[in-house]
């Protein structure tokens, strides 16, 4: 039996060791990217306060053979299926392979809205060999309650899954 609850009074950092700690020990021996995706959703909504969406959109491609970002697994109210590489927080971090963290996710242009009640939004890329293949997608109801330890949390835990989702 897993049972992954942080500490309420860790820092930040400590909390994204161990939430790195934890993605690796589900998916270090499980070949199947999906359930490795959706075990990491659950940890993220676990480990990660204040948040009110968190999960994956993998790489695909739309029916022309466009590149396009495709819902993975998440936490949350449900979300927009498809979104164009390029367009909003999630498409703009896959069209840039970086990092974008949004405190007012309403000020950034071509935001989509799949839940009204978010207000920021950190978006990390998933590179394997050079290519993004997802992007861990985390949204809030609080205005700038991202910040840059939560990018660095989850660009590591970002690397930990370039092989195995």
């Amino acid at each position: 039996m897993y049972d992954f609850k942080p500490d309420p009074d860790l820092t930040a950092s400590e909390r994204y060791r161990q939430l790195c700690d934890a993605a690796d020990a589900l998916t270090a021996s499980e070949p199947d990217g999906i359930a490795n995706m959706a075990n990491v959703a659950a940890l993220l909504w676990e480990f990660v306060p204040g948040l009110n969406w968190a999960g994956f959109y993998r790489m695909g491609k739309d029916a022309k053979g466009a590149k396009e970002l495709v819902l993975g697994p998440f936490v949350g109210r449900p979300a927009c299926i498809r979104i164009p590489v390029g367009s909003g927080v999630c498409g703009a971090a896959a069209r840039l392979a970086a990092t974008h963290l949004v405190e007012d996710v309403h000020a950034f242009p071509g935001h989509i809205a799949c839940d009204a009640a978010s207000r920021s939004e950190v978006v990390v890329p998933v590179i394997r060999d050079g290519e993004v293949v997802a992007v861990i997608d985390l949204d809030s109801p609080l205005p700038a309650r991202f910040t840059a330890e939560d990018a660095a949390g989850l660009e590591a835990l970002a690397a930990i899954l370039a092989a195995r989702i």
